[in-house]
C-alpha cells in the first residue's frame, strides 16, 4: 500500500507541474494573441495618425508660406496707397496743383506698375479728381454707389478691400478687360485750400494673387486650398469657373466664420479637414481642403508591414512563451505561498528565486511600503507642481493686448511730431513692462501692483485723449501685502471698454484700498452703464463668453488666478446697476510682503493651509 500511495503521491507531483505549465502557456499565448492584436490596432492608428498629423504640418506649412507672400503684397499696396495719400494728396490743391498731383501718382504708377491697374481719387460726391493712368472714364459709371465707395465712406478708419471684379470704371483703348481687387479709404482732399473728404481708389491686379494660389494649389490628392473674405465670397478657388456657373459648389460661408485653426467639416456627403489662416489686414481666410481619402492613400503598404510585425511576433512569442512556463511554474509557486501569509498579516521574508522576472517579483513586493511612501510622497509634489503649473499657465494669458495700439499711437505722435507725449507714452509703457516682468515673479507687493495699474491708467488716458477721469484712493498701509501680480490691469480695461467708454459725460474711474477683516480689498469703480443682475452672475460662472473688446482675459480668468493661489475664500466680488455703475473687488488675505512668503506662495504653500 505504501509503494502504491508513493506512486501515486509521484505521479500528482508530475502531473501538477505539468498541468501548471499548459495554464502557464494557454495564459500567456492569449495573452500574447491579444497584445498583438491591440498592438497591431494601436500601430495602425499610430501610423495613421502620424500621417494625417504631418499631411496637416504640411499643409499648414504651406498656408503659412503663402500666406505671408500674400500679406507681403497686401502690405506692398497699402504702402503705396499711404505714400499716394501722405505725400501727394496731402500735399497738394487739386485747384491748382493738379498737375503736381498728376506727376506724383503717375511716379508711384510706374514704380509699381507690375501689380497695378489703375489709381484714382474721388471727391465724396463720386467725381473724379485724377486717375493714373491717364483715362477716360467711362459714361456715368455710378461710382457713388459701388460697393468699395460706399464701405470707404461709410468706416473712414480702416482700409478696405474688394473682391475680384473686372476693371469697370473707365475705357481701355485695346479694349481688354482686367480683373482686379480694389482697395479703397477716405481721405481728405484740399480744393481752394478747403478741405473735404474724398475716396482713394488702388486697383490692384488680381493675377498677383491668383499666381500664388495656383503655385500651392498643385496636390493630385484631393487637397486643394482657396481664399474668401470674412462673408464668405470667393476671391480664389481652383473651380471657381464651375463654381461662378453653378456647377461646383463650396462651404466657403462656414470656414470664413471659424477662427484660425483646424477644424471638421462635411461637405457634399464627404468628411475632410479645414485648415483656417486669417490674412492680415483684410479679414480675408486662406482655407486648406483635406479630404479624408486624403489621408487613407498610402496605408495599405502600412497594413502589409504590420501584418509581417505581428506574424513574426506570433512565431517568436510562441518559444518564449513555452521557455517562460517551464521557468516560472516551479519557483511560482514557493513565491505564492509567501504572497498568501504576507496577505495574511504575517510579515515573512518573500521567496526570491527562479526567473529574473520572478526575483524581481519577490523584491518589489518585498518593497512595496517603501515604494508606496516614495510614490505618495512624488504624487503630493506632482499636484502642488500641476497646481504652480495652473496658476503659470493663467499667468501667461496676461500679455497687455493693448500694446499693439500704444505702439501704434505712439506711431502716430512721432509722425505727428507730438513729441511729449510719445516720450511720455513710452516710459510708462517702460515702467509696465518691468513691473509685468518681475523677474519672472507671480507674487509681487500691493505697491508694485499699483504702480502698474497707475501707468497703465496714464497709457489710456492718452490714448482716449482724456475722455474719463481716473482717482487712487489708497491706505498706505497695504502696499506692503502681498498680492498675485496683474490683477487690476483686467478690471480697469473692463472699466474703460464696457463702462466708461462711449459716454456723452466724463467718465469716472476709482481705485480705492483698504484692510478689512484681515483682508485686502483693491476695488475698481466706474460710473458708467452698468449691468442687470443676471449679467453679473454670468461674469464669473461663463469662461466661454464672446469678448467684444479688450483682452478677452475676462474677470474668471483673475478670479481662478487669485483662488489657486490663496484659497477659495478669496477671489473677486461685483456688484451693478444699470446706468449707475460697476464695482468689482480683489479680496485677498492681507499677508506681509516678505521674500519668504513670496517664496512659499509660488512654491504652492496656500494661505489658508497655515490658518
Amino acid at each position: 500500500m505504501r509503494r502504491v500511495k508513493h506512486r501515486i503521491v509521484s505521479r500528482i507531483r508530475k502531473i501538477e507541474p505539468r498541468g501548471l505549465q499548459s495554464t502557464i502557456m494557454i495564459a500567456f499565448s492569449l495573452v500574447s494573441f491579444f497584445i498583438m492584436l491591440v498592438l497591431g490596432i494601436v500601430l495602425y492608428l499610430r501610423f495613421s495618425t502620424l500621417a494625417r498629423e504631418e499631411t496637416i504640418r504640411s499643409t499648414q506649412k504651406v498656408m503659412e508660406q503663402a500666406g505671408e507672400n500674400l500679406e507681403d503684397y497686401l502690405v506692398g499696396m497699402r504702402r503705396i496707397s499711404d505714400a499716394i495719400y501722405y505725400n501727394v494728396i496731402k500735399e497738394s490743391d487739386f485747384a491748382n496743383q493738379d498737375l503736381a498731383v498728376q506727376r506724383g501718382m503717375n511716379l508711384l504708377y510706374e514704380a509699381n506698375r507690375d501689380n497695378l491697374r489703375t489709381i484714382a481719387v474721388y471727391n465724396h460726391y463720386g467725381s473724379l479728381m485724377a486717375a493714373e493712368p491717364v483715362a477716360l472714364q467711362k459714361e456715368d459709371p455710378n461710382v457713388s454707389r459701388q460697393d468699395w465707395f460706399v464701405r470707404a465712406m461709410g468706416e473712414m478708419e480702416n482700409m478696405h478691400f474688394s473682391t475680384p471684379h473686372i476693371q469697370n470704371l473707365f475705357d481701355d483703348s485695346s479694349f481688354r478687360y482686367y480683373w482686379v481687387i480694389s482697395l479703397s479709404r477716405a481721405i481728405e482732399i484740399t480744393v481752394n485750400g478747403v478741405p473735404q473728404p474724398g475716396v482713394l481708389l488702388v486697383d490692384m491686379d488680381y493675377s498677383s494673387v491668383s499666381r500664388v494660389m495656383k503655385q500651392i494649389n498643385t496636390q493630385n490628392n484631393g487637397q486643394y486650398y482657396y481664399l474668401c473674405d470674412r462673408n464668405g465670397e470667393i476671391i480664389y478657388h481652383p473651380r471657381q469657373i464651375q463654381i461662378n456657373r453653378g456647377l461646383a459648389r463650396e462651404n466657403s460661408v462656414t470656414a470664413a466664420k471659424h477662427k484660425e485653426g483646424i477644424y471638421e467639416d462635411s461637405f457634399n456627403g464627404a468628411r475632410r479637414k479645414l485648415v483656417v489662416n486669417n490674412i492680415s489686414y483684410t479679414g480675408w481666410r486662406l482655407v486648406g481642403v483635406i479630404p479624408y481619402t486624403a489621408f487613407t492613400r498610402g496605408m495599405i503598404n502600412i497594413r502589409y508591414f504590420i501584418g509581417i510585425i505581428m506574424l513574426l511576433m506570433a512565431m517568436m512569442l510562441s518559444v518564449v512563451n513555452r521557455v517562460v512556463a517551464v521557468r516560472i511554474s516551479r519557483p511560482i509557486m514557493r513565491l505564492n505561498d509567501s504572497v498568501m501569509e504576507y496577505e495574511a498579516g504575517e510579515k515573512p521574508e518573500i521567496y526570491i528565486g527562479g526567473s529574473i522576472e520572478i526575483r524581481h517579483l519577490g523584491y518589489s513586493i518585498q518593497k512595496s511600503y517603501e515604494q508606496i511612501d516614495m510614490l505618495m510622497r512624488k504624487i503630493v509634489q506632482e499636484q502642488t507642481e500641476r497646481r504652480k503649473s495652473e496658476l503659470d499657465a493663467l499667468q501667461s494669458q496676461i500679455n497687455p493686448h493693448f500694446l499693439y495700439n500704444t505702439l501704434d499711437s505712439i506711431t502716430w505722435m512721432i509722425e505727428g511730431e507730438r513729441n511729449e507725449e510719445a516720450a511720455f507714452m513710452i516710459s510708462q509703457l517702460a515702467k509696465l513692462f518691468r513691473i509685468s516682468l518681475s523677474k519672472g515673479r507671480t507674487v509681487i507687493s500691493v505697491k508694485e501692483e499699483l504702480q502698474h495699474a497707475e501707468s497703465y491708467m496714464n497709457i489710456q488716458k492718452v490714448r482716449y485723449r482724456d475722455a474719463f477721469a481716473v482717482t487712487f484712493d489708497v491706505e498706505p498701509e497695504i502696499e506692503s501685502f502681498c498680492t498675485v501680480k496683474l490683477v487690476l490691469q483686467p478690471l480697469l480695461e473692463n472699466a474703460i471698454n464696457y463702462g466708461v467708454c462711449g459716454m456723452e459725460d466724463c467718465g469716472e474711474i476709482r481705485v480705492t484700498g483698504r484692510r478689512q477683516d484681515g483682508r485686502v480689498v483693491l476695488s475698481v469703480e466706474d460710473n458708467g452703464m452698468g449691468m442687470s443682475e443676471e449679467e453679473v452672475r454670468l461674469l464669473l460662472t461663463d469662461d466661454k463668453r464672446v469678448h467684444k473688446r479688450g483682452s478677452g482675459v475676462g474677470l474668471v480668468n483673475v478670479n481662478n488666478r487669485i483662488r489657486l493661489l490663496f484659497g477659495e475664500s478669496y477671489g473677486l466680488e461685483i456688484a451693478s446697476e444699470p446706468d449707475e455703475g460697476t464695482r468689482v473687488s480683489v479680496c485677498i488675505p492681507a499677508v506681509a510682503y516678505t521674500e519668504e512668503n513670496r517664496e512659499r506662495l509660488e512654491q504652492g504653500h496656500r494661505y489658508y493651509d497655515e490658518q
